[in-house]
């Protein structure tokens, strides 16, 4: 055979090996994910891809098969050229010749491009792969029996492999990496959704000293100004103590009745009946029970049955999309600018809330307001001027008394992660 159709041969198969070599990184590159949206898009290179990987042995030994096929093919041709143009000496100079070209042109080049753009070449391939599995399928099967068994003795099982779900962690990453791809907005929503099961519902009820309620046993004029100027539609009714909690009264249900007519009769007949959930409820589990019920509030209690607080689905809502109510109840800050990069907070600011709205990182994972977080710091109450670092922020106690810390002074943060002064 002349030696112009012998270098054209070993051309081609240093082509086929490129191809080999190639497509199998494109494969095994492609996000699953991706793949498979493709393919239930319709995309016909996606579905044969997807097809094909659900047996990555079968599609690695028909690729292995090929790709050693002309591998071995090429060197043996080598090997008669070397031996038509310089004799024996000149084989072990073509061997490394053969080595080097095809480390670079058969495997590192197309590998790289490969990884690089792994959809451009896994869905032509996976057409040509397809057919070619069928007509060599007796060898392939044969070559993965082989090769499962060995793998069965050192405890690896073929159905091991597979897509595996996403962890809510992965999650998250997929979709800080999204990008411009979606709105920061959206994003942010998404992630609150995934931290839902972080967040539990003592984060965001009102705490027990901050409902606002009916109290049965107040004077009719204080009960219907309490009504009058209420800002929810959804009022706890109590007698004495909200741990004597009696209903839900829903304001709607006064419409027929005048307010400065009512009695307590009157009042406790259009009483909804109250929901107890215990403490330490996740959000996402709270908000499929309020689907379930059809139910908007609920009292959150600790062990030992008294109120801890309320929660409402608003309160969740509001989790997941921000702040989107316009009561003039929250628009009493809880934190003022003091200087240019100070801030005074109130004592029972809720930390979550500050977090949020000032784009602060203080840690959540304990007590839930200021004056819990640094009454844990300290072991104690600290008198007025004391100064700590909780999370590399810088607090200084303005104010206090023997109950709790009233006023701080929080400033910007520093590296260091806490301290006591």
């Amino acid at each position: 055979m002349p030696l112009g159709v012998l270098f054209g041969v070993l051309l081609l198969l240093l082509l086929l090996s490129a191809f080999f070599s190639g497509s199998e990184t494109a494969l095994m590159s492609l996000n699953r994910y991706r793949l498979r949206h493709k393919a239930r898009q319709g995309h016909r290179g996606a579905k044969i891809a997807e097809t094909l990987l659900k047996r990555p042995d079968r599609l690695i030994g028909l690729i292995l098969l090929g790709n050693n096929l002309v591998n071995f093919s090429a060197a043996s041709l080598v090997a008669i050229i070397a031996l038509k143009v310089g004799g024996q000496p000149a084989v072990a100079i073509g061997t490394l010749l053969l080595t080097l070209v095809v480390l670079i042109f058969s495997e590192a080049a197309p590998k790289t491009l490969a990884a690089m753009f792994p959809e451009r070449l896994a869905y032509p391939a996976a057409m040509i792969y397809y057919p070619l599995l069928k007509l060599v399928y007796p060898i392939v099967w044969m070559t993965n029996a082989c090769s499962n068994g060995v793998l069965y003795l050192l405890g690896v099982r073929s159905d091991q492999s597979g897509l595996q779900s996403l962890t809510r962690e992965e999650l998250r990453t997929l979709v800080h990496e999204a990008g411009s791809r979606i709105s920061s907005r959206y994003q942010k929503m998404l992630l609150s959704i995934l931290d839902l099961e972080k967040v539990s519902v003592d984060d965001v009820m009102v705490p027990h000293n901050e409902v606002v309620g009916i109290d049965l046993s107040d004077p009719p004029e204080k009960i219907a100004q309490i009504i009058t100027e209420s800002q929810h539609t959804r009022l706890p009714v109590y007698r004495d103590s909200i741990d004597n909690v009696l209903g839900i009264l829903h304001l709607r249900k006064l419409a027929n009745l005048a307010v400065q007519a009512f009695d307590e009769h009157s009042l406790q007949a259009l009483l909804d009946e109250p929901y107890f959930i215990p403490e330490g409820t996740p959000l996402s589990t709270q908000l499929v029970q309020f689907q379930r019920r059809r139910l908007r509030i609920a009292l959150v209690v600790d062990e030992y049955g008294d109120i801890q607080g309320v929660v409402t689905l608003e309160d969740i809502l509001e989790e997941i999309v921000g702040e989107f109510t316009t009561d003039p109840a929250d628009e009493i800050a809880d934190a003022v600018r003091d200087g240019a990069d100070a801030w005074l907070v109130d004592g029972m600011a809720n930390i979550r809330e500050l977090n949020r709205a000032q784009g602060w990182e203080l840690p959540t994972d304990g007590p839930k307001t200021i004056n819990g977080m640094i009454i844990e710091t300290l072991e104690n109450i600290p008198e007025p001027t004391t100064c700590l670092v909780i999370g590399g922020y810088p607090i200084e106690i303005i104010a206090s008394d023997e109950n709790r810390v009233r006023t701080v002074r929080i400033g910007p943060r520093t590296t260091a992660k806490q301290n006591r002064g």
